[in-house]
Parts: C-alpha cells; structure tokens; sequence
C-alpha cells in the first residue's frame, strides 16, 4: 500500500481549506491504495486559543517549540512515505526549514494551495509576530514540490513562475453531503452570509446595499451572518451566528438568498469561491462579487447572479426577494454546477489520477 503523509495546520475539521480540498478524499484515497496520515501542527482547540488569542507571550513560544517537535518528527520520517502533501505551509513561519528537508527525502511532494499566501495577511491577535511571517517563501516551496495544485487559473500563474507541474484543482463540495433542503414558501425571506471571523470583513462590503433591501421590503426580509458571533448591525436586525461544525448545514438550509461580496483586489483574486459553491450545493440562490474565480463559477441569470455596484447588488437581491420562481430556477441551475464541475464526485478520480501518475513518474 502506498503511504501519503499530510502536512497540514490544523486538525482534521477544523480549517476550510483543509476539509474542502483533500480530507474530503481522504476515503476515497483510502479505498484505493493509499494509507493516508494526516500530522497536524496546532493538534487541538486549547492550542487554537493560545495561539490566536492576544496575550501570552510564554504560552505562544512555549507551543512554538511544540509545533517545531513536531515538525522534526515528520522530518525523521519522511522516508516512510511515498507522498509528501503540504498544504499552504509546514510551519507557521517564515523559514522553509522543514519544507527543504522533506524535499529531500524519497518522498514525491505535493504542494496545494487555494488563497494568494505569498501576500502577507497576519491575524489582528499575532501583529506582534508578523516578523515571523515571509509571503515569499511560497514561491521557495511551489520551487520544491514535484506537483503543484493550485485552486484557481490566477495562483497556478503565480505558481507557474517557479514550478512547471502545475495543476488546477478547484475546491469542491461533497454534494452526497451537502442536499438540498430549500423552502420557497417561507413567509419571510432570508439573506445569508457564512464565513469566520477573519472574512467578516468582506460581508461588509455588502452593507449598502443590505440597507437599502431593508429600507425596501422591512420585515419581508431578515438577514443572518454566520461565523462571527460577536457581530452586531442593529439597525439591520443581524446578530451573528459563531461557526460550528455541527450545525453549518443546518445553518445554511436557513438561508433563501447566498451572497458572497468581496473588494476587487489581489488577495480576493486567489479566492475559490468556497461560500458561492456551498450555498450552490445546497439549492440556494447565489450572488457573488463579480472578482476572480466566481466569474467563472456563476454564468450570471443563469445559475445564480453577479453583482459590482451597489445599485446591481440591491437590484438583484431585489429580483430574488421577488420572484419564488426565480430563487427555484437559479437554485436547481447553481446545484448542477456544482455536481458537474465543483464537486468531489465529479473530480475524486482525477484527484486520484494525480497521485498514481505522479509516483509512476
């Protein structure tokens, strides 16, 4: 049986995107020759808190060497596995320390990426720590690995500069999951956004045009926000939902109308369009920033609605909020999408493919 080893941040269910670009597949690899171990950094939540709440100086660099001791056991090793699969990063630091010596190993590597991570974006609670951070090293890594999936056309651009093994591998919703549950005669209308704590920031972008739906319709509509739940708009009636695990498609089945706002700029760029494609699984009618990936995930009128100006997002929220036939229609149209193109059923035996055709080269 061929061994992978995946180097990942978190544990397994706890980041996006590690659950929607391979633990997904993680069976299905199994299933076909492959044992898979998965070697966390951060192994557990009170390890999360320590590391990204403010404060604590002793207790980040007492676990700093921790996740260091961790790593060097996946350096020692390397040489029991057939694939090494990075993904984003080996270390939450600059240095490419460990990414080198597991390059040397007789492992194959598979580096995989969904974000634009060579742009540096620290967490508000580390800015103490952000000289520890080095945009640049993805590069140094994409350089190292013998295989590249990349999330999106614009970050295998950016990966084809320094490795020519670049693959497109889009994240993907597992749509035996995600069913659809949508109910088109709700009294009231729902507008939804999910996200964490660290996007909140893009809903916001929203935020003119969710007042003028409001002023609008008033009480026809409600507004929820999942994945802050210290967010307040009182004068939207929003009072935010934290994330979790076990609620976020009962969460989700809550939402009539899926919006995904972001700015227009090079972080948003490298984005794979994860929120648009749940809400899409799930039946719900979608509309997104016309930025990066989703020009391609939405054919706007057609599968869900893209929108730049806030006069074009409130007039197509406004269409949704109007129309039943209408969320129906783009709803089922966004759900194929999703099954045809941007699901693990549809992509499970190229990802497959990837890893064969990669150790018999």
């Amino acid at each position: 049986m061929k061994k992978i080893l995946f180097i990942t941040a978190h544990r397994k269910d706890r980041a996006p995107n590690q659950r929607f670009r391979f633990e997904q597949y993680l069976s299905y690899l199994a299933a076909n020759g492959f044992e898979c171990t998965v070697s966390p950094l951060i192994v557990s939540a009170e390890e999360d808190k320590r590391f990204y709440s403010s404060g604590n100086l002793f207790g980040k660099l007492t676990l700093g060497v921790n996740l260091g001791l961790r790593r060097l056991r996946d350096v020692l090793r390397a040489n029991s596995f057939d694939v090494i699969f990075i993904a984003r990063e080996a270390f939450i630091a600059g240095s490419v320390f460990f990414e080198k010596r597991l390059a040397k190993s007789k492992a194959k590597i598979i580096f995989d990426f969904d974000d634009a991570i060579w742009m540096d974006v620290i967490s508000g609670n580390n800015q103490k720590f952000s000289w520890l951070k080095d945009g640049s090293k993805t590069g140094k890594i994409i350089s190292l690995a013998n295989l590249v999936f990349a999330g999106n056309e614009y970050l295998a651009n950016y990966a084809r500069k320094f490795n020519a093994n670049v693959l497109i591998v889009p994240t993907t919703i597992d749509t035996e999951l995600y069913k659809p549950n949508y109910n088109a005669n709700k009294q009231k209308v729902t507008i939804g956004w999910s996200g964490s704590v660290s996007t909140i920031e893009h809903f916001q972008y929203a935020i003119p045009a969710l007042e003028a739906i409001k002023k609008k319709y008033g009480n026809r509509i409600e507004i929820s926000v999942i994945g802050d739940g210290n967010f307040r708009v009182d004068e939207l009636g929003i009072i935010g939902k934290p994330w979790k695990m076990e609620t976020e498609l009962e969460d989700l089945h809550q939402i009539d109308i899926g919006i995904m706002p972001l700015p227009d700029n090079e972080w948003t760029w490298g984005k794979c369009g994860l929120k648009g494609l749940q809400y899409m699984a799930l039946e719900i009618p979608t509309v997104m920033s016309a930025v990066g990936v989703n020009n391609q995930i939405i054919n706007d009128g057609v599968n869900g609605f893209l929108a730049n100006e806030t006069d074009e997002w409130i007039i197509k929220i406004s269409k949704l909020i109007d129309d039943v036939d209408l969320r129906i229609a783009l709803g089922k149209a966004g759900r194929k999408t999703v099954v045809e193109e941007y699901s693990v059923q549809s992509l499970q035996n190229s990802y497959l493919k990837y890893f064969n055709s990669l150790l018999d080269s």
